[in-house]
């Protein structure tokens, strides 16, 4: 869960029991009425509420309330759910580096390792790369499964491994002064290049900002660089997803007009679902200029007031070269908005999936204030595939499974891109046949 840089309350050193009792019954009422999945709510969720409310009630600081709350929360087992204080200045290592890793034993015991490193990213920009191990931060050991935590605003020394085996010290800024406010070293979003003769690369990092205007078009201006080519590899590694922007990935795999999926809340699954999902609103383009935004609104403004689903159906961009020839990288890491792209090349045999399995995280969220300065975000609606396809907690099988091997990243070698690459050789020389 990614941190408000606001600063719009200061968190108190302490709280009353009184309080504590009613920002925790606040949260169970927030639960109840809003999320996602009600029927986890009883049985188990209940004895884990009445086990963990005694260390809630009685924390001793507000930061150890905080941390008892999240204890909490983890017994759902659910993403896009957090508890955090509205003036918090620190994020997950995953939003303040750009940068994703995985557990492993190592010369220097059970680390961390960087598996993606998105280039123009804090930890990029340090001089880390994938295949380092992290061993301290701030002088202070971090082993798993202990995440690192990184605050915004100031200079945080991280002691890595490089792929050289030589211990170094490097300096992490994460964050950067945008106005009165602080905002993360976003990374270069999109990055296209040509591997070989006919064959093109294009990474996309992340999908910012709800519609996604910004990185649409550099995905599109990705795309026309690599004009001339016939086949096409997307790398979606270490893409945690975020906003409708994913609707132009989905667009370039194929010239028709598709619908995608949706987003469900509880009081919205029937029976009737298959036929009442043809009359759903359809957003099929992004616009090129955040001027169109409010045109926008406008047009899906009595939907939104309803909180009838919206179904994002690509954007019938016209036939391309590479369609049949496409290849998309995908990890652990790859999850949401990214998944939505996975589950739809699936779902409608539309490009060839390499890497690993991913991340079984796709939910519509929300963050609500508790009180005291906090705020809860909780899961409020189940994505569905246009197919029916729920894929909460079933993270996606590649076709062709190759597992991130971080001894031979740190000596150079990508051995998923290499059979990305082997993969699109081999469906060529098929149609050749």
């Amino acid at each position: 869960m990614t941190m408000s840089s606001a600063t719009r309350a200061e968190m108190p050193a302490q709280l009353s029991r009184q309080d504590r009792r009613k920002v925790l019954e606040n949260v169970l009422g927030a639960l109840q009425k809003r999320f996602y999945s009600p029927e986890k709510l009883n049985g188990d969720w209940q004895a884990a509420v009445n086990r963990h409310r005694p260390m809630i009630e009685e924390s001793a600081t507000a930061d150890s309330f905080e941390q008892s709350m999240s204890d909490l929360l983890a017994e759902l087992k659910t993403s896009h759910l957090g508890f955090f204080h509205s003036s918090a200045r620190r994020a997950s290592s995953r939003a303040a580096l750009s940068a994703t890793y995985l557990a492993d034993d190592t010369p220097y015991g059970r680390r961390w390792i960087f598996q993606d490193v998105h280039t123009g990213g804090a930890a990029s920009n340090a001089g880390i790369e994938p295949g380092n191990f992290l061993l301290r931060v701030d002088d202070r050991d971090i082993v798993p499964p202990e995440h690192p935590v990184f605050p915004m605003g100031t200079q945080t020394k991280v002691q890595i491994v490089g792929n050289d085996n030589i211990q170094r010290t490097v300096f992490v800024d994460v964050g950067r002064p945008k106005g009165k406010k602080l905002h993360f070293v976003e990374p270069t979003l999109v990055e296209s290049r040509r591997l070989e003769d006919g064959l093109g690369y294009l990474k996309i990092a992340m999908f910012p900002g709800m519609v996604g205007v910004e990185v649409a078009n550099e995905i599109s201006r990705g795309v026309k660089n690599l004009d001339g080519i016939d086949r096409l590899i997307i790398d979606l590694r270490g893409n945690t997803g975020g906003g409708i922007g994913a609707l132009r990935v989905m667009s370039l795999l194929t010239p028709d007009k598709i619908p995608v999926g949706f987003a469900l809340d509880k009081r919205r699954v029937t029976a009737n679902l298959d036929a009442e999902k043809q009359h759903f609103p359809r957003f099929s383009r992004i616009p090129v200029s955040k001027k169109a935004l409010w045109p926008l609104a406008l047009k899906f403004a009595p939907a939104m007031m309803t909180k009838k689903p919206i179904v994002p159906e690509t954007e019938g961009l016209g036939v391309k070269p590479f369609h049949g020839n496409i290849a998309l990288l995908v990890n652990r890491h790859t999850a949401s908005a990214a998944e939505m792209i996975v589950a739809f090349a699936r779902e409608n045999n539309l490009a060839a999936i390499v890497g690993e399995k991913t991340a079984g995280r796709l939910l519509s969220a929300t963050s609500v204030k508790v009180g005291q300065g906090f705020r809860l975000a909780l899961p409020t609606g189940a994505y569905y595939t246009w197919k029916g396809s729920v894929l909460e907690g079933t993270p996606i099988e590649p076709d062709e499974l190759v597992e991130f091997d971080w001894l031979e990243r740190s000596l150079g070698r990508d051995l998923q891109l290499d059979n990305a690459i082997k993969s699109l050789r081999y469906m060529m020389d098929l149609r050749a046949r």
